[in-house]
């Protein structure tokens, strides 16, 4: 522990010679100067360490008893930062580099979100952005309970929010608001409706009146399930037929024919790159923007631009809201080209299929489709044709008067 002491304040190794060295020492014992290392060189000179704070005080002493004190090498830091003493381009780095340190580390480089699913962390930057926290801004002078109140009254799918400040860094954590389950609606009168035209093949009412069965044949539009629902009187009562409104529910399926059609035109434009490039470059530090090129438009009619950024990241993987960008324009020109036909076909077989299989839901199934393809003026045109096994029942609302 005394030698890292020591090697803190700074060490020297010195010599000492005169008529009578041994005076020097009984000096030192006498200003409770400490010393160490003491060798004997010959009768006249002896060598030893002290530190370097005693070192004016040890010459004044060597002059009292004629002694010529002579520094042989230094040790520690002072000895470390003296090399500098006219490295002044050094200095002055070293001095901006202290203070960049200094006053950097007060502000907010960058903002992690953590705990949203639902809510994209991009929506919560900008309304953080809005309210004044953002990459560049003093992070003393935040009120981050204010911030995270006033947030959470913009943002109403999030519950909870608090913000804490992580040396540069911002970390923001949420907790997202728990939905409200979603309650059936039980007011009012619904039917039970077709929503395509079919077969009925399987009728399950589960609330209402059916009004089909299976076998039946029924158009888009027609009453499946009814939510006026009659009572019928007791036998040999002369009472009329009631009724009462309900919400109808239950599933209906049928056997549908589906007919979906698409068309494609058999020219495409297509880009043929000229080979002329332009590249621009620019500097984003803390959200104000400097470009290294003197003009900024493009003289040419079509071009691809492609934007690539890169953040200044420090060590541990933190980017800071320095960036450099480099924009690189290609030019082309538009030309028309015929398309493979068997691939357009190919490709509207497939949207019609996706299409089909949306149309029928997921528990629908198809149990025959064909395609057919003619050529009308320049374009592709597919049909398809599918039977299919599908559900058909939708509940809209009702209106049968007073019950």
């Amino acid at each position: 522990m005394r030698r890292l002491v020591n090697l803190l304040r700074g060490v020297v190794e010195l010599t000492a010679q005169g008529p009578f060295p041994e005076r020097l020492l009984n000096l030192c014992a006498q200003r409770r100067l400490e010393f160490w290392g003491l060798e004997w060189e010959d009768g006249h000179t002896m060598s030893l360490k002290i530190r370097r704070q005693d070192l004016k005080e040890l010459r004044q002493l060597g002059e009292r008893v004629g002694c010529a004190v002579t520094v042989r090498s230094g040790r520690g830091l002072p000895s470390f930062l003296g090399r500098f003493r006219k490295r002044y381009a050094f200095l002055a780095g070293l001095a901006l580099s202290l203070s960049a340190v200094c006053v950097l580390s007060s502000f907010v480089l960058s903002i992690q979100v953590t705990g949203n699913q639902r809510v994209p962390a991009a929506q919560i930057l900008g309304e953080l952005r809005r309210l004044g926290l953002r990459p560049g801004v003093y992070g003393p002078g935040l009120e981050l309970k204010q911030l995270s109140q006033e947030a959470l009254l913009s943002l109403e799918e999030l519950s909870w929010m608090t913000i804490n400040l992580c040396g540069t860094r911002a970390e923001v954590i949420v907790r997202e608001a728990v939905p409200p389950p979603k309650l059936d609606e039980e007011e009012g009168c619904y039917d039970v409706v077709a929503q395509a035209d079919g077969l009925i093949t399987h009728i399950e009412p589960l609330n209402g009146e059916a009004l089909v069965q299976e076998g039946d044949t029924v158009l888009a539009g027609e009453v499946l399930i009814s939510g006026n629902v009659s009572m019928e009187p007791p036998m040999y009562s002369s009472l009329p037929v009631r009724y009462y409104q309900t919400h109808a529910r239950g599933r209906v399926w049928a056997q549908t024919w589906r007919v979906i059609t698409a068309r494609i035109p058999l020219t495409a434009a297509v880009k043929h790159y000229t080979g002329e490039e332009l590249t621009r470059r620019s500097l984003n530090f803390f959200g104000s923007r400097l470009d290294f090129y003197r003009n900024s438009s493009i003289s040419w009619p079509f071009y691809d631009k492609i934007t690539e950024v890169y953040p200044l990241t420090l060590p541990g993987g933190l980017e800071t809201p320095i960036r450099w960008g480099v924009e690189r324009c290609r030019a082309y020109s538009v030309q028309t080209e015929e398309v493979d036909r068997d691939a357009a076909q190919t490709l509207l077989e497939e949207r019609l299929s996706l299409r089909l299989e949306q149309a029928i839901g997921a528990e629908g199934a198809v149990e025959e489709k064909q395609f057919a393809a003619r050529v009308d003026d320049g374009w592709l045109e597919v049909t398809l044709t599918a039977r299919c096994q599908e559900e058909i029942g939708r509940e809209v609302p009702a209106q049968y008067g007073e019950p």
